[in-house]
């Protein structure tokens, strides 16, 4: 049993439960902004929806209304995700990546005590061993 507990209480499980949470909220907020909002804005006027349209070839009664429906509600969707979700979160990311290069090294390690000595430094004045000069700064490409 105390496995069991450590297993439900491990990040990864709890994060888990959590994502699936607030996505199944997110679900029902995005499915009413696009049945409340959107559809419609897009719909013939006087008719929101379009389930009772039908033709009928043969005998044989063809409802589009329905897959009309579908369609609308998956371009709303995939448009409200794409503008309200993977646009911010696309800059967000963008921003961080930007973030300012680390600024340059002003120490270095002494090779005989591996202290931090300054990079001018020609003896270390921890051990006083005579120290390399530095190696020029190289320009990284990017």
């Amino acid at each position: 049993m105390n496995e069991f507990k450590k297993f439900l209480l491990r990040g990864n499980v709890l994060d888990l439960a959590v994502g699936i949470i607030v996505g199944a909220a997110f679900v029902a907020v995005i499915n009413s902004l696009v049945k409340d909002m959107l559809t419609p804005l897009l719909s013939i006027p006087g008719k929101v929806d379009f389930a009772d349209l039908a033709f009928t070839v043969n005998g044989s009664t063809f409802r589009y209304g329905n897959f009309l429906n579908a369609v609308i509600a998956f371009i709303a969707i995939a448009a409200v995700v794409f503008f309200f979700v993977v646009l911010p979160a696309n800059s967000m990311i963008a921003r961080m990546r930007n973030a300012p290069a680390p600024a340059d090294p002003t120490t270095r390690k002494c090779p005989e005590c591996l202290s931090e000595i300054p990079l001018a430094a020609r003896r270390c004045a921890h051990c006083t061993s005579a120290v390399p000069p530095a190696p020029p700064p190289t320009i990284a490409r990017a």
